[in-house]
């Protein structure tokens, strides 16, 4: 029959080997691990010190210790060397409380945790009494700290698991990439934040889908599916580079996102496909850029060209040795020639100021200034140029002075009744009013003409955007002019904005602060 000690020494060894397989959060562990050991040496209380990933020696659970002694224990495990200077210096304290606490002579045993060559920390059991530790119990001790150690080991190795899995699923779900992870056969088993909002579709509702069934692409103009791919081979283990394909994503709200899509494989050790990483990309600023570049290069050629014919062409004819013009011929000529230079210098001016705009390079020379004057100057000298229109400056004399650079606000103006003018070519009324709140003034140019969509008013203050209408088609301009007016009113502190209900007129107004 097995001594006493055996038997418990047997037991606390099995508990531990469960715990080793069955519990794997390390406080759990170290916490059961220092329970077993106090009990199976008749101690009083225990304390478990482990090294830290940073280097520093702390404790980490503790049993049957009372705060106020813990708080007194803590920066001497932390001031140690080793396990055994932590010995020392716990057993010099433990009788320093003990005196002090009236409750005799405390004795204090430590066992290192060792996996392999690594320390990991120490067992620290404390009793109260006069007889020593015996030579058993420190074999059971170090037979149950064999055991603790390996516990120690697998729940840290747990834990970093654990912790890296938490870093790679939130790297995941927070990537501004969509992200799929698929079986090989397209079922998706992970489905990210980036890739839901691209797809409208909720995670929960694209797991256990097909990719195909869930990430449709439409009008494709670059790459393979992942059908066509398979189907010629792809992917073969060592030769197979990430899979491409671009396209348009059809949304299940009906909308279309241009993206494209990388698909790289995942092999397990015997070389089977496991998973299948979807990378998808928004690239739909992309298309963007490119059809703003084209729609510049289309514009400003367009634009370049008709001045440059006009002054080429009246230019040549004034040259002529056979023809003798008389003045006022010459004059007329000469006039066309100074307007053509103005409008392309006023071209070149906009896509300056647009570059600016763009690099954050626009600058302000702001005064002191008075709004009611400029617009009057700004709406008589229309005036004289327009026969069609009547254009009124309903402003009073005594508006809020504004601190503000006096030539782009006479450019936005300008643009806002030249605009008025344009896209009212029937003629009608322009006019110019104002409003005053105790925190900005505010003015707008109202026009009879034929009115703007919802759709263009969202669109109106981008680079180069010209609404698609017959009336625009005829009418001269790059779409430059409300979009340097919206970055300069913005660059002012003020607000810009357009009001219309898309049949007869439209009213565009801009606010600046007061001083």
């Amino acid at each position: 029959m097995l001594p006493d000690y055996r038997v418990r020494q047997r037991d606390y060894l099995l508990q531990i080997s469960r715990a080793i397989t069955s519990r794997l959060e390390i406080d759990h562990v170290l916490r059961l691990i220092l329970q077993s050991a106090v009990d199976m040496l008749n101690g009083q209380a225990g304390i478990v010190a482990l090294i830290e990933p940073t280097g520093a020696y702390r404790i980490r659970q503790s049993y049957g210790v009372a705060k106020p002694i813990l708080d007194e224990l803590n920066p001497i495990v932390e001031s140690a060397r080793n396990a055994r200077e932590a010995t020392q210096l716990l057993e010099r304290s433990l009788v320093s409380i003990a005196s002090r606490a009236g409750v005799g002579f405390w004795q204090v045993v430590s066992l290192p945790l060792q996996a392999g060559d690594d320390f990991l920390g120490a067992i620290y059991i404390f009793r109260i009494g006069s007889g020593g530790f015996s030579a058993n119990d420190r074999q059971i001790l170090q037979s149950f700290a064999d055991q603790a150690a390996v516990a120690v080991n697998n729940a840290r190795l747990y834990q970093a698991v654990a912790q890296e899995k938490r870093r790679l699923d939130a790297i995941l779900e927070f990537s501004g990439d969509g992200v799929a992870i698929l079986d090989d056969a397209h079922v998706i088993g992970t489905f990210n934040r980036a890739l839901s909002k691209m797809a409208g579709i909720p995670p929960q509702e694209a797991i256990g889908r097909r990719f195909e069934d869930v990430v449709r692409i439409v009008d494709q103009r670059a790459g393979s599916t992942l059908a066509e791919a398979e189907a010629n081979g792809w992917p073969l283990i060592g030769a197979s580079g990430p899979l491409f394909i671009e396209g348009d994503l059809a949304r299940a709200d009906g909308r279309r996102v241009s993206v494209e899509i990388n698909f790289s494989p995942l092999f397990d050790r015997e070389g089977r496909l496991v998973n299948i990483i979807a990378n998808v990309r928004d690239i739909t600023r992309f298309r963007e850029a490119d059809e703003m570049k084209s729609t510049f290069v289309s514009i400003v050629s367009h634009e370049l060209k008709t001045p440059v014919a006009l002054i080429k062409g009246y230019a040549s004819t004034l040259r002529r040795q056979d023809a003798q013009w008389d003045a006022a011929t010459v004059r007329e000529s000469l006039q066309v020639i100074e307007e053509e230079s103005d409008r392309l210098a006023r071209l070149i001016d906009d896509l300056l100021d647009a570059t600016r705009v763009q690099t954050g390079n626009f600058r302000l020379t702001p005064v002191e200034m008075d709004l009611d004057e400029l617009v009057r100057n700004v709406t008589r000298k229309f005036q004289s140029q327009t026969k069609r229109h009547t254009l009124i400056a309903d402003v009073p004399t005594d508006l809020p002075v504004v601190h503000a650079d006096e030539a782009r606000i006479t450019q936005v103006l300008s643009n806002l009744i030249s605009n008025a003018i344009k896209y009212s070519p029937e003629g009608g009324e322009i006019r110019v009013t104002s409003a005053v709140t105790p925190k900005e003034v505010i003015i707008s140019v109202s026009d009879e003409g034929s009115g703007i969509s919802a759709e263009d008013q969202k669109q109106l203050f981008t680079r180069f955007f010209r609404a698609n209408n017959a009336l625009t088609r005829k009418t001269q301009g790059a779409g430059l002019g409300l979009y340097l007016s919206k970055a300069i009113i913005e660059a002012h502190g003020g607000r810009i904005w357009v009001e219309s209900d898309g049949r007869r007129g439209a009213r565009f107004s801009f606010s600046l602060p007061r001083v």
